[in-house]
């Protein structure tokens, strides 16, 4: 192996992505699931220059015969160069969070600094934050050790805390919806930020979004970063402008990682706009209506006529949660998923909403649609949900012309949304 990643699971790690995006180079995958077999590939060093990852952050400097000062000072390595059979070490973790703060204005100077979780990106979040002048930094733990000043999850929301960074696993794919801190009840917020990057916006940066934080921002703008920091390492070579290809790598991996959800009244094009949307993608097609009746077993109108609207909107909910958590899919939503807010925060989570917005005369009555029984019902209930697609979609597409202009007019808008 020339380059790669070593780690306890790499399942579901973006690491080859970004560094093969980045520099054409192989970069391998090297799950490791023992300490035995960590150690035992690392005593062969027969590689160029690897990332290491969970949990061998801190048994990697062991075999080390340079440790860069901060990386020391730090407690973990996150990069290893191999310089003719001497192992170097590097912490390029604190660089990523560094630009990630930097890049999106959060400002620690004299603030008050919650970090949530005491595991080793505890460390390196907690040196960005001291180095770049917080006043103070706490430390927040589900089990609390008061000798070490440790504090609650309850405590924290009264610490006067400015600033929130989440070092936890909570909310991490596949375990998404998990959020431990109320920022709600924490009024003096200026910005909360996840290392956490799948998903990508994770319940914790939801609610503080929700909750009108200036700055909530998720981790993978910080991972993007350090493997560029890595890559500098791995080639010993600085790139020309460092800031830019993180932020073309970052674009481009959104643009190839994150969903698009179509919602819009019934009848508006989402399903056919859908397909030739995810066949111009290379995404995987979802209908949610026809999840809901594949996992069910009975048409929509059926689950109308024995449960109502409300039997089907906790089916339409389920299903949501269920495909808004994966990636890559082009995902047709049914014409009422957005009278759920929860619907909207299982959307975003991981992915971008487009609005597809068709002229009310123009759409279709009845269809096996139970709410769309007549042109007057249509029209009342297109005043009622146009408010709550505005609220949801990152971008409107119309759809008063052919089904060629309405997808160009969805490129352009996903072209502005991922280059932005």
């Amino acid at each position: 192996m020339e380059y790669g990643l070593i780690g306890a699971k790499l399942g579901h790690s973006y690491s080859k992505i970004i560094h093969e995006m980045l520099c054409g180079y192989h970069y391998d995958l090297c799950p490791l699931p023992t300490e035995e077999e960590a150690r035992a590939f690392l005593a062969k060093r027969q590689f160029k220059a690897i990332n290491v990852t969970i949990p061998y952050k801190k048994l990697v400097m062991e075999y080390c015969s340079y440790i860069d000062p901060r990386a020391k000072a730090i407690g973990a390595v996150n990069t290893v160069v191999n310089k003719n059979g001497l192992l170097y070490g590097y912490n390029t973790d604190y660089m990523g969070f560094a630009h990630l703060c930097d890049a999106h204005g959060v400002n620690f100077a004299g603030k008050t600094v919650v970090i949530l979780g005491t595991g080793g990106t505890h460390n390196t979040t907690s040196a960005v934050a001291r180095d770049k002048g917080a006043a103070k930094v706490l430390t927040v733990s589900r089990h609390p050790d008061p000798e070490k000043g440790e504090l609650s999850y309850a405590e924290a929301v009264s610490s006067g805390a400015q600033i929130v960074v989440n070092t936890t696993p909570a909310g991490m794919y596949p375990n998404v919806g998990v959020c431990n801190l109320d920022v709600a009840a924490m009024p003096d917020l200026e910005a909360v930020v996840d290392v956490v990057y799948n998903p990508d916006k994770t319940e914790l940066i939801l609610r503080a979004e929700e909750a009108g934080v200036p700055v909530a921002v998720g981790g993978l703008e910080m991972l993007v970063a350090q493997a560029v920091y890595a890559a500098e390492y791995f080639l010993d070579r600085k790139f020309e402008d460092a800031p830019v290809e993180i932020r073309r790598i970052t674009a481009a991996l959104r643009r190839d990682m994150l969903n698009i959800a179509l919602i819009g009244m019934p009848s508006s094009g989402k399903t056919t706009l859908g397909r030739m949307l995810a066949k111009s993608l290379g995404r995987t097609f979802v209908d949610l209506d026809e999840e809901i009746v594949k996992t069910d077993g009975r048409s929509i109108p059926d689950i109308f006529a024995a449960e109502g609207e409300d039997g089907f909107r906790a089916r339409e909910t389920a299903e949501t949660r269920r495909f808004g958590r994966e990636g890559r899919q082009l995902i047709s939503c049914g014409g009422g998923i957005v009278k759920r807010p929860e619907n909207l925060w299982a959307l975003h989570q991981n992915g971008v909403i487009l609005f597809i917005d068709r002229p009310v005369d123009a759409l279709a009555v009845g269809g096996g649609r139970p709410l769309s029984s007549s042109m007057d019902a249509l029209r009342q209930m297109e005043a009622q949900r146009r408010p709550l697609y505005l609220a949801a979609a990152d971008a409107v597409i119309p759809n008063n012309g052919t089904l060629d202009e309405a997808l160009r007019a969805a490129m352009e808008a996903l072209d502005e949304i991922f280059d932005s």
